[in-house]
């Protein structure tokens, strides 16, 4: 008997040094994406307007890092609140822990180097080498032009410092070591000639992280034959569940119907201030950043659009807002 009981402690034993090895191998040698890059940006005004437009218009870095007015459909962004962070991903939403947008204002950026924002952008690991949960698309951000790269961090110096110190963001376990492995070295490219529009399109379809909203996902991976078909769920602030369009090319259940002129004037609608319409708790909303990606050129739309007609065709049924119970 208690030869037996020193076998069990034995294995116990090693089964706990293996389990307390493999966390301190995932803590100690991930991420592995290399140390920030020595890097200085010696903005111009160009590159600023440019950063602008895309984190406002393409790539919209200010809709999940500002405070939106959910009073109103698609929830516009809170005059004054751009960058300064704070919105929880939780658990209440499904994710794996509580994760908050972080202020990317100078008042907390303004210790990052050039490069620590780089690095953050376009492989997800922040200054201190930890990483942060994909809810931030860097793994598509990882495919940008560095020059956009370079823009986006000009512009981000530039917002007002807003003083808002915003919660550590909390992985539950396991997740908290799964997502170490997460980052992945930069896939960067150069942005395609605007000629190429299919091409061109492809790439600003990417940074703009339509794929992440408009595919259905098992486990963090797409399901096959459903990308860009919609039905990803998100809950709504005021109540209920509102599900992502289907934006194939499929005649019945995507935008195979549509014209180039329909696509952007779905977009463009909400260039006007006047179009904000308020939304009552528990009636049919949008996460979906209207207003902002109203800035987006007509240029950029069309390529998209260009682009979103040479995808497979997906046919997609479902409901696009489910009420929350009891309305």
């Amino acid at each position: 008997m208690n030869k037996w009981f020193k076998v069990l402690v034995t294995v116990v034993v090693v089964i706990v040094l293996i389990i307390l090895g493999g966390i301190g191998y995932l803590r100690f040698f991930f991420p592995k994406v290399g140390a920030a890059p020595e890097l200085k940006i010696d903005a111009t005004p160009e590159m600023v307007a440019r950063g602008e437009y895309l984190a406002n218009h393409v790539s919209v870095c200010l809709d999940c890092h500002s405070s939106r007015d959910w009073d109103y459909y698609a929830g516009p962004i809170i005059q004054g609140t751009e960058g300064k962070g704070g919105e929880l991903f939780g658990k209440k939403d499904g994710f794996p822990g509580d994760f908050y947008a972080a202020n990317i204002t100078p008042y907390s950026l303004g210790d990052w180097t050039d490069g620590e924002i780089y690095r953050l952008i376009t492989t997800g690991v922040k200054k201190d080498g930890n990483p942060v949960f994909p809810i931030m698309p860097y793994p598509e951000y990882a495919q940008m032009d560095p020059a956009d790269v370079k823009s986006i961090i000009a512009y981000l110096r530039t917002l007002p410092a807003i003083k808002n110190n915003v919660p550590r963001s909390e992985a539950a376990f396991p997740m908290s070591l799964i997502m170490r492995t997460f980052p992945q070295p930069a896939a960067l490219q150069s942005m395609p000639e605007k000629s190429d529009t299919v091409s061109y399109g492809r790439y600003i379809a990417t940074i703009a992280g339509c794929a992440g909203c408009h595919t259905l996902m098992e486990k963090g991976k797409p399901l096959p034959g459903m990308e860009l078909a919609g039905g990803m769920e998100f809950g709504l602030p005021g109540g209920g569940v509102v599900r992502s369009a289907n934006i194939t090319p499929d005649d019945e259940t995507g935008i195979g119907a549509w014209t180039k002129a329909d696509f952007i004037r779905r977009f463009s609608s909400y260039a006007d201030p006047g179009a904000r319409e308020k939304v009552k708790a528990g009636r049919m909303n949008t996460v979906m950043p209207w207003f902002m990606y109203s800035g987006m050129t007509e240029e950029d739309l069309g390529a998209i659009y260009a682009y979103l007609q040479t995808v497979t065709p997906a046919k997609h049924v479902f409901d696009q807002f489910t009420p929350p119970a009891g309305d």
